[in-house]
């Protein structure tokens, strides 16, 4: 199973673009602050993603108030950036805002 799901502040938001398909693309970095219990003990857990939001849900976010400092709840996927990369983006296919 590869399912992610993650409260966080988005913090970057590249414009609008499209795959050589034709599918709406927006990349987004997302900065998580949490404390988790790891062995017993509290601990403080802060980091930022990478994550892609595709399709319709892509063009739909943009006029419904996703936006810099905006905070949601996203669930997804981790994929590769690329085929020859090693480095794991969040894949959204579902968001939800958190009224702060």
């Amino acid at each position: 199973m590869n399912k992610l799901v993650l409260q966080a502040e988005v913090v970057q938001i590249e414009p609008l673009r499209y795959t050589p398909a034709g599918i709406p693309l927006l990349s987004v970095v997302l900065r998580h602050v949490s404390e988790q219990v790891e062995a017993g003990m509290k601990r403080k857990v802060e980091c930022e993603v990478n994550a892609v939001i595709l399709g319709d849900l892509a063009k739909k976010n943009i006029p419904q108030g996703l936006e810099i400092g905006s905070h949601i709840q996203a669930s997804g996927f981790l994929a590769k950036r690329s085929l020859k990369s090693t480095q794991l983006v969040m894949h959204i296919n579902n968001i939800d805002h958190i009224s702060d």
